[in-house]
């Protein structure tokens, strides 16, 4: 089972053969990164590991024994003990559990070691197993929500 790590530095290369690697395939269900991110990467890396130091986001990756990235789950825009979940899995290794389980563990970081009490997440209303990931791990719907010009659903999930 992969590790779930709090980003570093040398997850560089890591992430970017990730991002690259499932571009198309995150992209049927959720807003494209744009070309941008892609040939940007290592500067806005080095700005997401500065956001971390300020204790305004964390950002995750769940890495195999071999040092592959399969999945990231972030936690952004933490604000009065709130932040906004995030999280993808790579193709391979989807429907395998894999984003319950970083979901569950992200779930007791946020309350245990941020000392967050609520995480919002949201999805389009097309990814069913994402839907099927924030019901199991206690996320209830809020709302709608437009998210890139598709139709979506957003949640909250108390953590105690």
């Amino acid at each position: 089972m992969p590790e779930l790590q709090l980003l570093r530095l040398d997850h560089a290369p890591a992430i970017l053969a990730f991002e690259r690697e499932n571009r198309a395939y995150f992209a049927a269900s959720i807003p494209d990164r744009g070309d941008a991110y892609f040939t940007d990467f290592a500067a806005l890396h080095a700005e997401r590991l500065a956001e971390q130091a300020t204790g305004l986001c964390y950002f995750h990756v769940l890495v195999t024994d071999d040092g592959e990235v399969v999945g990231r789950v972030n936690l952004v825009d933490v604000e009065d003990g709130v932040a906004e979940l995030g999280y993808r899995i790579a193709e391979k290794a989807a429907g395998k559990g894999l984003a319950t389980d970083a979901v569950r563990q992200i779930c007791v970081l946020a309350a245990e070691t941020y000392g967050l009490s609520a995480l919002r997440a949201k999805t389009t209303d097309d990814n069913t197993a994402s839907h099927a990931v924030l019901t199991r791990t206690g996320f209830v719907t809020t709302g709608a929500i437009d998210l890139g010009g598709r139709p979506g659903t957003t949640y909250i999930r108390t953590l105690s």
